[in-house]
């Protein structure tokens, strides 16, 4: 029996309030919300033995759902360590309250301090708000870490040091990025944006924290991970989505949630780990996704020499 652990994205609702570049919502088809109900069968399933780490993210905003308060106080008490991933318009000073010390690390998805820039990116968002409610959630929270989470699409790095300034001069300095393509199914023209290396070279210019271990609890689980994994893939293998509809899905990167391969309220979480195991490549899902060429061996080596603390 396999007895690896990774993390778990528990997606609240795949409506969103935004219509950001990166983000294809044309696939995700007729957005759904999570109710409490189904929320509440989650969390039967949800063990530290499995899972080192859920994010509440998902395709969706989850300050959107309409019983955002309740679903927040469901998580009161859980022994796991809850994230959450948000891009920030609706933190309210009663949302973050409700938040503080419940939530691990809230994770604000930003894209640049240029208005100009952040609406391009961030669409449909409000750039003075979400910059006034970041600086609200800084002065607010005592328990919870805000961090926040740097886009790294070419048309943000040409202004990048300026926001990088923003944040840290307002005492914001827990600075994320992640060194892959925000390239969900294929909706980018990757030729035009910047290569994994070039992002692992500005996050370390910029003394950034790299997103990019932040699903990985130690390298044996990965190295467990990937022996038991018929698809040798790292990113997909290290996560599991639970969509909004209850349904374990064979990829976060199954954007269209058209490939579960089981529901909460029928099989148990390291059930649906040794059914997913057995699973072979999924052209539909696959093809289109920017990471299935990533974490081939040699990359392997060097990244968990990084997680070691080791120059490589």
């Amino acid at each position: 029996m396999s007895n690896y652990r990774i993390a778990a994205n528990v997606e609240w609702t795949s409506k969103c309030n935004a219509r950001c570049v990166m983000c294809p919502r044309d696939k995700v088809g007729r957005p759904r919300i999570m109710s409490p109900e189904l929320f509440r069968e989650v969390l039967k399933r949800i063990s530290g033995q499995d899972l080192f780490r859920v994010v509440i993210a998902g395709y969706g905003e989850p300050t959107t759902h309409p019983q955002f308060e309740e679903m927040v106080e469901l998580l009161r008490g859980n022994p796991v360590q809850f994230d959450m991933v948000t891009n920030g318009q609706l933190l309210d000073e009663g949302r973050l309250r409700r938040l503080d010390g419940v939530i691990g690390t809230l994770i604000v998805s930003f894209s640049s301090i240029d208005p100009d820039v952040y609406h391009r990116v961030h669409v449909n968002l409000n750039h003075d708000l979400v910059m006034a409610n970041i600086l609200l959630a800084n002065s607010l929270l005592k328990k919870t870490k805000l961090a926040i989470s740097l886009t790294p699409l070419s048309d943000c790095l040409e202004t990048l040091p300026q926001t990088i300034s923003w944040f840290r001069e307002s005492g914001v300095s827990a600075l994320s990025m992640s060194p892959s393509l925000y390239d969900r199914a294929g909706a980018l023209d990757t030729e035009e944006e910047p290569t994994t290396e070039r992002l692992r070279q500005i996050i370390k210019d910029y003394k950034l924290h790299s997103q990019e271990l932040d699903f990985i609890p130690s390298i044996g689980d990965v190295l467990k991970q990937w022996m038991a994994n018929r698809v040798k893939c790292v990113p997909r293998n290290s996560d599991m989505l639970i969509s909004s509809t209850g349904q374990y899905m064979y990829c976060f990167n199954d954007i269209s949630h058209r490939h579960p391969i089981g529901h909460v309220s029928e099989i148990s979480f390291r059930e649906v780990l040794m059914k997913r195991e057995k699973t072979v490549v999924d052209h539909a899902v696959c093809d289109d996704c920017s990471l299935k060429d990533r974490y081939h061996f040699p990359e392997m080596v060097k990244v968990g020499a990084k997680y070691l603390g080791w120059q490589v």
